[in-house]
């Protein structure tokens, strides 16, 4: 008589089997029910992690470029005197390898307003040939020009605070600085109007609200500056690399210097986006956790409703591995169709976000990405390969780990005891 042949692991009939216990049935309805919604679970977890963390880091990467597109990697203030060598020390940051722009700037507040408003401003002086060279403002000009920007009193002013003041180019807006001209009766306020040369829009609210531009010589005569400027901005090749810039840069000043850069600025907010990353991943980490621990429950309440197809199954020579991976491929079916469809709706979401957003303030007629409150005027999403694949590979893992447990049970299943009560 010969041997019995044994089947390889993962043989058509165990796929079968996987398939039938998969479809729902009348008697069984509760448990399809169960395996439904682990699924939906899986798949909107999967989802909502990549459409988040998408969103989060198109927010840090439009955030950083319109930051750092606006204000410079490396602030150059001065120590013990002040820069009126400013023309000299900006030209030999310029000469080191790496350093794409050094702007001398003057920095001040002042109230800027119109016959119909007023707004308080951050109005910085500027070179017309160092503000040319800042793409983010050279290129987003929507109204006038910046042609003959260093030969006239013009300014340039963002397009929110041209809106909020009721301004065009070549209107006159009027701006009062605290610090005027020195009377025997005290300081009095500096007030002076000025044409309105151009208007540009970075797209990043707060900028486009709160900035005026300058020509550099007319500032420093508002500001009462002595032939000096506040500090001088530095634009690099590569924000990344601001440590080695440093040191070129502190031996090329030639003088005592203090610098500032860009992370050390905006430490608090780039620190806290990260924070807030990090939580939201826990916390949408949960919703595939939780739809994991149902697929457990599912396959439970499966393995004990065909109790008796399992006994069968044994006695006609079934092995328990058989019976093992029969569970284990119903279980992780329905973990890797909703990570897969998951993937899909996040990836198709990601690349539509603005339009859904638009989509959905329409519907409701409510403004659902207030420029105001999240700085940017349009939702950005931008999608990490890496951080995807985790998100992936996790639920992956997640749902493997929880068919493990009801397929060992189903495999230990006592034939006889199965079908005594039959």
């Amino acid at each position: 008589m010969s041997e019995p042949v044994r089947t390889a692991p993962f043989a058509p009939f165990e796929w079968l089997i996987s398939a039938r216990y998969l479809r729902a049935r009348r008697k069984e309805g509760f448990i399809s029910v169960i395996a439904g919604f682990s699924f939906l679970g899986i798949m909107l977890g999967v989802a909502t992690l990549i459409i988040v963390m998408a969103v989060m880091n198109g927010f840090r990467k439009e955030l950083l470029d319109k930051i750092l597109g606006l204000n410079g990697h490396l602030l150059v203030q001065p120590l013990e005197s002040p820069l009126t060598d400013w023309k000299d020390v900006a030209d030999r940051i310029n000469n080191v390898k790496g350093i794409r722009l050094a702007a001398p700037i003057v920095e001040g507040q002042a109230l800027a307003s119109s016959p119909f408003n007023a707004a308080g401003v951050l109005v910085r002086g500027i070179r017309a040939a160092d503000l040319n060279s800042l793409t983010s403002i050279a290129k987003n000009i929507k109204q006038g020009t910046l042609e003959g920007f260093d030969e006239g009193q013009g300014v340039a002013i963002g397009r929110r605070l041209a809106d909020q003041l009721s301004l065009r180019a070549g209107d006159t807006l009027t701006l009062v600085a605290p610090r005027g001209a020195v009377t025997p009766m005290g300081t009095t306020p500096r007030i002076k109007p000025y044409k309105v040369a151009a208007v540009f829009e970075i797209g990043m609210s707060e900028y486009d609200s709160a900035f005026v531009f300058m020509p550099l010589a007319e500032s420093q005569a508002y500001f009462n500056r002595n032939n000096d400027v506040t500090s001088i901005e530095i634009y690099t090749d590569n924000p990344d690399k601001i440590d080695v810039y440093r040191k070129a840069v502190t031996e090329a000043a030639g003088r005592p210097i203090f610098l500032v850069d860009w992370r050390q600025r905006n430490a608090t907010f780039f620190n806290a986006l990260q924070v807030e990353r990090n939580v939201m991943f826990l916390i949408l980490t949960l919703i595939v956790l939780v739809a994991a621990l149902n697929i457990i429950s599912g396959l439970i309440m499966l393995v004990k409703d065909k109790g008796s197809d399992i006994a069968i199954l044994r006695t006609m020579g079934a092995t328990q591995g058989s019976i093992m991976r029969v569970f284990l491929i119903t279980g992780a079916a329905i973990g890797v169709v909703g990570t897969l469809v998951g993937f899909l709706l996040g990836l198709v979401v990601c690349m539509n976000i603005e339009s859904i957003r638009q989509f959905v303030s329409w519907l409701t007629n409510t403004e659902l990405f207030s420029p105001e409150l999240y700085f940017l005027s349009k939702l950005p999403a931008e999608i990490d390969a890496g951080e995807t694949a985790a998100v992936v590979i996790m639920a992956l893992t997640l749902s493997f780990l929880a068919t493990l447990y009801p397929s060992w049970r189903a495999a230990r299943l006592d034939p006889i005891e199965a079908l005594r009560y039959e």
